[in-house]
């Protein structure tokens, strides 16, 4: 069945086109999805589309050593524990997940995703070293939710596993508190940013309703006889998500939503609900805070002799993010981002040639800013493939022949317009005086 596929693996290292000769990989910056997980509520489990209410897929790591708290941490004074999940009947089973939990299958592909970033970066370009003996090196942060901090667990452990760290060396997992975070859109936060996102969806209502409508008679006998909507019972997204969580476990889903005019009819429209974010200030206050972050990162590292250490950055997150990243920059496909699929940033340097250094010789003498920030590009990628921003088209903007590659000053300057001067005083609604 094909669902929420992409071309290729996640991270496919054997199709990775190598920077044109002459730039020098700097910095990386990533933004996945969390892996495969179950859907978060139960739907369509009665009769005829039977879509299983509980699943067993969830096997791995149920046991735990928790340190006793106050206590040294030795092997006779720990906790040892089992996590067991009972369903909403009390009953418990082996594997059994919970609502919106991380698979199995999920976290083989976070793994897999992890050991790809390391067959690139570590093996094939040589850009990270084999061993980790410094943490500074990389950074990993995930929201605080379960699933994408499980997911950046497998990522680090197939990136740096504990047997390509030096002794002492552990990766840090960062998480922040959710009125800090800034790796989703983040509305809890922000209630200027959720009145926009509702009008988005109030907007998407009024155009997509109808045009869903005729899909009634297909589909309707698998939600209780329902309309498909995406104000309805069940939501259109909820649907969407079940059909797309449950193909990607080898459930079997109703035939009809096999057929790409029914699902691609559904998923246009649930994007057009979720992430069709064309307001600037929806896209300031989503994504405007998380971009200043990596434009400055960024900064950091393009300076003339920069001390910075950090190479990979390593961030686990939402479709919402990826898609709102995406829109940001409009580039996005209106497809739903499918699980362990990742937004990527590459920094490269322009190596200059030697029959310039001497030309610079002199500049260097008078200012420690010789270089152009221009000699620094900024190279976005998603689903395996680069993207072409429109914002660095115009010539002088983009590696000349390669409009792949951004400079960093059109990059920062777009970022700069998108970052919000005051965004606590800019989250409070307007109201008329």
């Amino acid at each position: 069945m094909k669902q929420q596929m992409q071309d290729g693996p996640p991270f496919d290292v054997e199709s990775y086109p190598v920077a044109p000769e002459g730039l020098d990989l700097e910095q990386v910056h990533v933004y996945v999805r969390h892996g495969e997980r179950t859907p978060v509520r139960v739907r369509m489990s009665d009769p005829p589309a039977s879509i299983p209410a509980d699943w067993q897929m969830c096997n791995t790591a149920k046991s735990f050593h928790e340190t006793v708290a106050g206590q040294s941490p030795t092997i006779d004074d720990g906790l040892w524990y089992k996590k067991v999940v009972e369903n909403r009947h009390g009953k418990t089973a082996e594997g059994l997940c919970l609502l919106g939990e991380l698979t199995d299958v999920g976290k083989q592909s976070t793994y897999s995703f992890g050991t790809a970033l390391r067959s690139l970066y570590v093996d094939r370009l040589k850009f990270l070293p084999q061993k980790l003996e410094d943490e500074r090196l990389t950074y990993f942060r995930s929201t605080n939710i379960a699933r994408t901090i499980e997911s950046l667990q497998h990522i680090v452990h197939g990136v740096y596993p504990p047997s390509a760290c030096a002794p002492g060396t552990i990766p840090s997992i960062i998480i922040r508190n959710g009125v800090d975070e800034n790796l989703v859109s983040n509305t809890l936060a922000c209630k200027r940013l959720a009145l926009l996102e509702l009008q988005f969806a109030e907007a998407a209502v009024a155009v997509w309703n109808s045009r869903l409508e005729p899909l009634d008679k297909k589909v309707s006998k698998y939600i209780g006889g329902r309309p498909l909507r995406l104000d309805g019972t069940p939501r259109a997204s909820g649907i969407l998500d079940t059909v797309r969580s449950a193909a990607a476990h080898g459930f079997r889903v109703p035939p009809e939503f096999s057929d790409e005019n029914v699902i691609g009819l559904i998923e246009t429209a649930v994007t057009a609900e979720w992430f069709d974010i064309k307001s600037e200030d929806g896209r300031r206050l989503g994504m405007g805070r998380l971009l200043a972050d990596a434009s400055e990162k960024m900064q950091r590292k393009s300076q003339p002799n920069s001390k910075d250490p950090t190479k990979l950055l390593v961030h686990t997150t939402h479709d919402s993010t990826l898609a709102a990243l995406l829109c940001t920059f409009d580039v996005f496909d209106d497809k739903w981002p499918p699980f362990t699929s990742s937004v990527i940033f590459e920094l490269f340097r322009k190596r200059t040639p030697v029959s310039q250094q001497a030309n610079f010789s002199g500049l260097r003498a008078l200012s420690s800013l010789w270089r152009r920030r221009d000699e620094h590009y900024v190279r976005m990628r998603y689903k395996n493939k680069n993207m072409v921003l429109p914002m660095c088209v115009e010539e002088g903007k983009h590696l000349p022949g390669s409009p792949e590659f951004c400079t960093l000053e059109a990059f920062q300057r777009r970022v700069g317009e998108l970052t919000p001067r005051d965004w606590v005083g800019e989250c409070f609604p307007r109201t008329c005086a």
